[in-house]
């Protein structure tokens, strides 16, 4: 009998024959998959089709024609990708540090300078006329899009028709937004498949939803359109005028670094008490660059990010107007830092002690269950922080001598689990 090597010859035929049998049936079970893939998909398309049917009215008593409406919907499927990402949860939350670290890179603070000399009329004019600061309209593009290098792959109208179909909150909200991007595309301001933007329905180089460019697009040439994906004067404009009516102050920056004493009242540190510079400096509080307060009427709060264990901010009332376009602490900050290097500011005096990360959510719900086992109530242990957590925690580290600064950290759920 042949053989090759310590095979025989039946012995390979055998193989080759169990080879090709599972060859078959892994065709088959794969052809089953596909199979069953497609039919679920049919079934979504059926109902998405039935949903694009079902919206007609709506968007018909808004003023949307017929021929705009089988213009856009005509072959539309809903966009997986936003169904993905609908679905995503985020269990694990981004240290500040890290944000800022990619937020403000050195990369974008020379890109943001360049820009500020490229753009400078558009920008001198901007601010002119809206009276919002140029460098933090400049970084709001810059946090957005970075400078409209990305402002999103998804087609608007798509994203939003499948949020609007089959989102399990914020029904409304969403189908409301897509009656105001159909509006938008047949008033002739972008056509519908030039309209990018990002998978929940953001759009253009500052990335405005589409109630947000009906409320504050700005027409910064005078073409008749507010053109804020291939016109950056538009979206500059229509971002200065986003902030303006959100109650921006002219010539007033957003905040200030500082340092505290040690003798510090952390009860002050709750980012809700409003006090003016000059009564945070009868506190103690300095300037981290040892700069007198220019105004010391301004009214600020103390901000900790990172709790103690980080640097500490008097923020003023236009990082709460930034915080109108993203309300995230980390990314007004990062806003405010990002135009203070545009125009030559430096780095943060503080240090991040990077081994307080923050807690994910289950460890926050963990934290919430260790507090009330102890006696210090914080409510439902429902992985949010709150102001009952914030005061919970501080009532512990104040019993356990800590520094109470409210801050939920891994390293105080560890104090706390090995504390009997």
């Amino acid at each position: 009998m042949k053989t090759l090597g310590s095979f025989t010859v039946p012995m390979i035929s055998d193989i080759a024959k169990k080879w090709v049998e599972m060859r078959r049936i892994s065709l088959a079970l794969l052809v089953t998959t596909f199979a069953a893939l497609f039919s679920a998909a049919a079934i979504a398309d059926q109902r998405f089709d039935r949903f694009v049917a079902d919206f007609w009215p709506t968007a018909k008593a808004s003023g949307i024609s017929s021929s705009t409406y089988r213009s856009v919907f005509t072959g539309m499927d809903p966009d997986p990708d936003t169904l993905r990402l609908m679905a995503k949860q985020s269990e694990f939350v981004k240290p500040v540090w890290d944000y800022l670290d990619s937020a403000v890179s050195e990369v974008r603070v020379t890109r943001g300078r360049e820009l500020l000399t490229e753009y400078d009329t558009v920008l001198r004019n901007v601010e002119a006329r809206y009276g919002v600061d140029r460098e933090a309209v400049l970084a709001i593009w810059g946090m957005e899009t970075n400078y409209g290098g990305f402002m999103g792959k998804h087609n608007v109208i798509r994203a939003l028709a499948t949020l609007a179909y089959a989102a399990p909150r914020r029904t409304k909200f969403w189908r409301s937004e897509l009656v105001k991007a159909l509006s938008i595309v047949q008033a002739g301001h972008v056509r519908f498949s030039d309209m990018e933007g990002s998978w929940a329905g953001a759009m253009g180089h500052t990335q405005f939803m589409p109630s947000s460019w009906e409320a504050y697009s700005a027409d910064y040439d005078g073409d008749g359109r507010r053109d804020i994906w291939t016109s950056v004067p538009d979206a500059l404009a229509s971002t200065a005028y986003y902030l303006k009516k959100h109650g921006w102050q002219t010539g007033k920056t957003w905040g200030y670094e500082v340092v505290l004493p040690r003798s510090f009242d952390f009860r002050l540190a709750d980012d809700d008490t409003s006090l003016t510079l000059g009564d945070w400096r009868r506190q103690g509080v300095r300037r981290a660059n040892g700069r007198d307060f220019p105004r010391p009427g301004d009214k600020a709060i103390l901000v900790m990010p990172a709790g103690a264990s980080g640097p500490a901010f008097l923020m003023l009332r236009n990082f709460y107007v930034i915080k109108r376009y993203n309300n995230a602490t980390a990314y007004a900050l990062a806003v405010g830092h990002l135009a203070d290097r545009i125009i030559g500011g430096g780095t943060l005096a503080g240090d991040w002690s990077r081994e307080y990360m923050p807690l994910s959510r289950s460890e926050t719900a963990e934290l919430q269950s260790e507090l009330n086992r102890r006696g210090f109530d914080v409510g439902a242990a429902d992985g949010r922080i709150g102001p009952a957590t914030r005061r919970g925690i501080r009532a512990y580290q104040k019993a356990r001598g800590l520094i109470p600064d409210g801050y939920a950290s891994v390293v105080l759920l560890a104090r706390i689990k090995l504390d009997s």
